[in-house]
């Protein structure tokens, strides 16, 4: 028997910007005639825990600017993606808790990656955001939001990707162009989205 259901895929961007959504019909064969899925969240309450659920990683102690936490939400099972420093290796367990205990989450996948340990890399972390968020930087404004920074700096292996959104296209490409100035950098992937 086939049924459709929504999957929300969601992009949980650490700004205090609206969380970007993307919703994606998905046609799903049920495995077993006598099986019926969860109730389906309506709109109203799948928005809903999609804010608590952002609300409680933006929340946890150790989530900084080099750590990327995203999830997606099928149904009522939430996936966590992304990545956190080693330094911040508890996070991704913290995570799963938190998100396990919201109300409406029957269940969390953990997929978080905990980025090795590496002198270089952390050395990086340090320049790259003294680059992009000094105070004589034009990036300087999305540096100032300590809990939820709309830029978020991840580094491994000397490659620098980043997450996140800014203002403007200007701003993306000063943002690329700036983190390939620092010394050590052998690649920059620039994934911000411009919000209006």
């Amino acid at each position: 028997m086939r049924k459709m259901r929504d999957f929300v895929l969601v992009l949980a961007m650490t700004s205090s910007l609206p969380l970007s959504v993307v919703v994606v019909q998905a046609a799903i064969l049920q495995a077993g005639a006598g099986q019926t899925p969860a109730e389906p969240l309506s709109p109203e309450a799948q928005q809903k825990l999609i804010k608590k659920i952002r609300s409680a990683i933006i929340k946890l102690p150790y989530f900084d600017v080099f750590d990327n936490i995203g999830f997606e939400l099928q149904g009522r099972t939430v996936i966590l993606v992304g990545s956190v420093i080693s330094e911040h290796a508890k996070t991704k367990q913290d995570a799963a808790r938190a998100v396990a205990k919201i109300e409406g989450v029957d269940n969390v996948v953990n997929n978080i990656d905990v980025l090795p340990p590496s002198p270089i890399d952390a050395r990086l972390r340090r320049e790259v955001y003294a680059t992009l968020f000094s105070q004589n930087s034009p990036l300087f404004r999305y540096g100032q939001d300590k809990v939820n920074p709309p830029i978020r700096i991840i580094v491994t292996g000397a490659r620098v990707t980043l997450e996140g959104v800014v203002n403007n296209e200007s701003d993306k490409n000063l943002a690329t162009l700036r983190v390939n100035q620092v010394p050590g950098v052998l690649q920059v992937t620039n994934n911000l989205r411009v919000v209006k």
